[in-house]
């Protein structure tokens, strides 16, 4: 195998390929410049551990392909889910949670500084991208943007006017009009930061009297609209036009309205948490220098692209995340691909130990309210 000289001939290939509409790893052009990792690095495996459906179905073979490896792509439903995999004693080199969790993972030592001289592509990143991940890593040192984005509310355009849902925002989900018509996502983290925020409190905040008043605020939801509580569901649900409201993510909301044009999103004028899921390196990661190769490869425009097209989600690439929102995109006037920036009321969560354990029981008993 030739050892890879420089990155730019990578890129070229992976341009070439782009070009091509995504091919497969037996495709790749014959000029393409192949690394050893084995060679290079000492090690030609890496366990990546991922949300599922997050990536394109490319990605991973061209990396192998490219760089002679092997990559064990393994997928978790919650960033709590990894950090108990984690504790547990399980071995990863890549790692993409979201920023309260790399907060944590940060502040328990469980991570591991990146190589700089390797990612050649961070001066890609939207600076207010890497403003929200300076919040919980100030010096950049520990992660590099993957996909942001920010939770909203779905609805039906047809029967639910759009000046109605601005003027309401949150509070939509107290109308009774709507009753059995909603969808709210089963996660007690983003369930207490709409109330709280409907509420005009902090989602991070700590104070018991503020989350009681959540608390009773989702209590009065599920009276007023009997919400179905989902997960991935929702999506297939929404674009199916199942539901007349649902609490969303953006980057599935922005995959429901390409699918459904009834369908619309909104980021309510009281806040919402705006949120970047990051790569990072873990301490007892057994392939630290094809990690931060891999993570350098993710960050490569054409890789960064097929990504964003195959999910849905914003990339923090500034010139691919323009790209696709523009005319010749695939998410051209797409309301939920863009996430609002720069609003005073939109938060970042941080990581609260003793909210968290605040929430947990009474989380449980929203729930339970609901049947």
């Amino acid at each position: 195998m030739y050892l890879l000289q420089n990155w730019k001939k990578l890129f070229i290939s992976l341009s070439a390929l782009a070009l091509l509409g995504g091919c497969s790893s037996s495709e790749l052009p014959e000029d393409a410049v192949i690394i050893d990792s084995l060679a290079e690095y000492g090690c030609n495996s890496i366990n990546v551990y991922n949300a599922g459906e997050y990536i394109a179905d490319e990605t991973v073979p061209m990396f192998e392909e490219l760089f002679t490896a092997h990559v064990n792509y393994v997928t978790f439903d919650s960033n709590e889910m990894l950090y108990t995999r984690l504790l547990g004693g399980s071995q990863y080199d890549v790692l993409v949670p979201s920023d309260y969790m790399i907060e944590r993972l940060m502040n328990e030592e469980m991570l591991q500084p990146l190589d700089k001289s390797v990612l050649e592509n961070l001066d890609n990143i939207d600076p207010e991208v890497l403003g929200m991940v300076e919040v919980f890593d100030p010096e950049l040192a520990y992660a590099v943007p993957y996909f942001y984005g920010s939770v909203g509310l779905v609805y039906n355009n047809q029967v639910i006017d759009d000046s109605e849902i601005q003027e309401k925002g949150w509070d939509i989900l107290h109308d009774p009009q709507y009753k059995g018509r909603v969808f709210a996502y089963d996660s007690q983290r983003d369930m207490f930061m709409i109330a709280l925020k409907a509420l005009g409190y902090s989602m991070n905040t700590d104070k018991s009297d503020e989350i009681e008043a959540a608390y009773n605020w989702l209590l009065e939801m599920n009276e007023a609209v009997e919400p179905a509580y989902v997960t991935d569901e929702v999506i297939d649900g929404m674009a199916n036009g199942e539901m007349d409201i649902a609490i969303m993510y953006s980057g599935d909301a922005a995959y429901v309205i390409s699918e459904n044009y009834d369908m619309s999103y909104i980021e309510p004028a009281q806040g919402t948490n705006v949120w970047v899921d990051a790569m990072v390196i873990p301490s007892n990661s057994a392939c630290p220098a094809l990690a931060n190769q891999f993570i350098n490869f993710m960050t490569d425009n054409d890789i960064a692209q097929n990504n964003s097209e195959y999910v849905g989600y914003t990339s923090p690439n500034t010139e691919v995340r323009d790209y696709l929102a523009g005319e010749e995109g695939d998410f051209f006037e797409n309301s939920a691909y863009m996430p609002r920036s720069g609003y005073e009321k939109d938060e970042i969560f941080r990581f609260n130990e003793k909210m968290t354990k605040q929430l947990n029981g009474l989380y449980t008993k929203v729930k339970m309210s609901i049947n």
